[in-house]
């Protein structure tokens, strides 16, 4: 409702402003020899103009929506609108005219072409020009929409992508993961000083990474692999040869953008649910394949794998699909799957 108002508004502005370039023109041309007469001539402008554009306001809208459902281009649909309406419009207001005696019969086609003359140049000029003036500002309205978006899916993402954070930084500070971890990194001091000291800095590495507050959504895979095999180097460290795993990553792939935290959520999991479930231990593997316009990276296990669907809120991998919608929408999307006795997570990224 706000926006046809502010169309009619703008249209009558238009057509106003036409009728005083025309008055204008008509008195630097000497056209107009007094007073009485300019303002015979700008009422008589000001009916016709007027009356012309209420008429082209109630039948151009129809005429043009109806050619561009016909996907007729909209600017000639403007345009043949224009030249129809304009002098269906000049011959009623004519007759109206001359109806209340102002136009005399005898004269009546003389005026109407000559009127037609002037009228027919400028509302394609104005009428065009409007057209062209309120195309601009729905794409800039458009624009600042999807600017406005963007901001908005960028401020869910950093929200969503410090949640992670602080759910990884929980995780790593619940007493049975912090307490595991000190009691290995506590037996490794007398046997293996050096291998104690590896686990202090992979510790460090994953506890500096959720507190990280430069609120990076995206971040090089090289960084992320880096606090994946952090969290490796720690779980090896407990349970020995009972977890065993690979990471395989192209070298055209490392320096690609995924969301902080995401690869290692995957891992994680793998881990917790496919290898430590298991009294015997398990594998997990996790792999990264550049594919035309797309990154994908799979995280399987020997575990018995889930379905998505199932994920409650709160969970690492629910917080992951909302952090993906936010930073990519339908561009990006995880999906789980069974292939060859393993259980698969597969997370689907646009290349950046």
């Amino acid at each position: 409702m706000e926006a046809t108002k502010r169309n009619w508004a703008l249209s009558f502005l238009w057509t106003n402003l036409a009728v005083g370039l025309v008055v204008l023109i008509l008195l630097l041309g000497n056209q107009i020899s007094g007073a009485r007469e300019l303002l015979h001539v700008l009422a008589y402008a000001l009916v016709y103009a007027n009356l012309v554009t209420l008429l082209g306001l109630l039948l151009a809208a129809r005429l043009v929506e109806r050619l561009a459902r016909r996907k007729f281009p909209l600017a000639p649909a403007v345009a043949l609108g224009i030249l129809v309406i304009v002098p269906l419009g000049c011959l009623l207001v004519q007759t109206l005219l001359m109806a209340v005696a102002i136009v005399v019969p005898q004269h009546f086609w003389r005026e109407y072409v000559t009127t037609l003359r002037v009228c027919v140049p400028l509302a394609m000029v104005f009428g065009m020009g409007a057209f062209v003036h309120a195309s601009l500002r729905e794409r800039l309205q458009a624009t600042e929409q999807a600017l406005r978006e963007r901001e908005l899916a960028e401020q869910r993402a950093q929200k969503l992508a410090v949640e992670a954070r602080l759910r990884s930084l929980e995780s790593r500070i619940q007493p049975h993961f912090l307490f595991n971890t000190l009691n290995s990194i506590s037996a490794l001091i007398a046997s293996d000083p050096d291998h104690a000291e590896q686990i202090v800095g992979c510790l460090a590495v994953l506890l500096r990474t959720s507190l990280d507050t430069s609120n990076r959504p995206l971040v090089p895979l090289r960084e992320e692999l880096a606090i994946v095999q952090s969290y490796i180097d720690i779980e090896k460290a407990r349970f020995g040869d009972k977890l065993r795993g690979s990471v395989d990553v192209p070298a055209d792939a490392l320096e690609l953008k995924v969301p902080l935290m995401s690869v290692q959520t995957l891992v994680e999991n793998a881990v917790k649910h496919g290898v430590n479930s298991k009294a015997c231990g398990g594998e997990f593997s996790m792999t990264a394949c550049p594919d035309g316009a797309t990154l994908r990276i799979e995280v399987s296990d020997s575990g018995p794998g889930f379905d998505l669907s199932v994920v409650q809120p709160g969970h690492g991998l629910a917080n992951l699909v909302e952090r993906l919608n936010a930073l990519f929408g339908d561009q990006a999307r995880l999906n789980t799957f069974h292939r060859d006795g393993q259980s698969f997570v597969e997370m689907v990224l646009p290349r950046i």
